[in-house]
């Protein structure tokens, strides 16, 4: 898989993530709310993002999955507690265990799937 595809299912998982709390916690599901939750988890994929491209890892690689991962959780908690968002101990565990599962756990399930035969030439 290409990087711009996988960056976008990352992409993609971090907003479920972001729904999912918001609606979990009774908050409304409006634009400006999503975009508030969103943007610190957004810069932090955008950087690990970063950190992968520049490193030249396979997009779908658990490897690149972990650090995107790791990226996003201490990039997204550091700017949630800059700009006065929550940061308690059990929304750092949620937060880092279900990143996890979803950056990290779509690319362990294909690397378990057959591999794609190359185009014909």
């Amino acid at each position: 898989m290409r990087a711009g595809p996988a960056a976008v299912v990352d992409a993609v998982l971090v907003l479920v993530f972001v729904l999912i709390g918001r609606r979990t916690h009774d908050h409304p599901l409006e634009l400006a709310g999503l975009a508030t939750t969103a943007w610190p988890f957004a810069a932090g994929l955008a950087a690990g993002w970063a950190v992968t491209v520049l490193r030249r890892r396979p997009a779908a690689s658990v490897v690149t999955g972990v650090t995107v991962w790791v990226a996003t959780v201490a990039a997204g908690m550091l700017l949630r507690a800059a700009s006065g968002q929550g940061t308690a101990a059990s929304f750092v565990v949620v937060a880092t265990v279900v990143l996890g599962v979803f950056l990290v756990g779509w690319r362990g399930l294909a690397a378990r799937l057959p591999a794609e035969p190359a185009p014909p030439r």
